[in-house]
């Protein structure tokens, strides 16, 4: 998949979209955690998870490739700390079988598409910098 299309605000950027469903999803299924984990789990869960997607708009107006990629790997990070939230929230017994599939093929579409637009940005695909 190659990314062509010219975008004009971090939310037609597809890699934003996805991120941005992943986020949401993760609130609908951290709303049924235990009490205990308020203030532990859930909170780190969801600040990783809010992380990708506000990285990658923060660095959608960023100048250079340097500070876009720099966003960009911040945003890939956060994804390996969610994709880490998801096991052991399963292994804890947090998530429902088909809740631990949504959200880790959620996060594996996210993390491909965040991929694809990291490679843009490095061949200069239609990433316009207003």
């Amino acid at each position: 998949m190659e990314m062509k299309s010219v975008t004009y605000n971090f939310q037609s950027v597809i890699a934003w979209q996805k991120a941005h469903a992943f986020v949401l999803q993760v609130y609908r299924a951290t709303r049924s955690f235990p009490e205990d984990e308020k203030y532990c789990l859930v909170p780190q869960f969801r600040r990783a998870a809010v992380s990708i997607e506000a990285n990658i708009a923060e660095g959608y107006k960023k100048l250079s490739k340097a500070d876009k990629l720099r966003f960009m790997n911040i945003s890939q990070g956060s994804q390996e700390e969610c994709r880490d939230y998801i096991i052991l929230s399963k292994d804890l017994g947090y998530l429902q079988p088909n809740e631990f599939q949504l959200l880790h093929d959620m996060l594996e579409e996210s993390s491909k598409f965040l991929n694809l637009y990291c490679k843009g940005v490095l061949n200069n695909n239609g990433i316009k910098d207003d």
